[in-house]
């Protein structure tokens, strides 16, 4: 999500957040748009070597928030908080 314009890039689902999962999402927005700054909360996924060379690549700049800052990411996710939690949830 564009947090300025509130526009939705691209999005995908998956019952798991897994790096390929994550890579494969990333990689389809920066095709569609290219941001200055890609925001994300800490997580494995999120701080890979894999994950942080496709961002350098891309030339996007990474910010994450704080550990324990669930708030920060509350704009990008509060459109699915009627999805189950947890990997593999019904």
């Amino acid at each position: 999500m564009d947090w300025f314009s509130r526009y939705v890039v691209t999005w995908e689902l998956d019952d798991c957040l897994e790096l390929a999962f994550v890579r494969s999402a990333v990689t389809r927005s920066l095709a569609q748009a290219q941001p200055e700054i890609l925001n994300s909360d800490q997580g494995s996924q999120f701080t890979s070597d894999s994950y942080l060379q496709l961002l350098h690549r891309a030339g996007v700049r990474l910010s994450m928030g704080g550990k324990g800052r669930a708030s920060n990411n509350i704009p990008s996710t509060s459109s699915g908080q009627a999805l189950p939690k947890g990997c593999g949830a019904v």
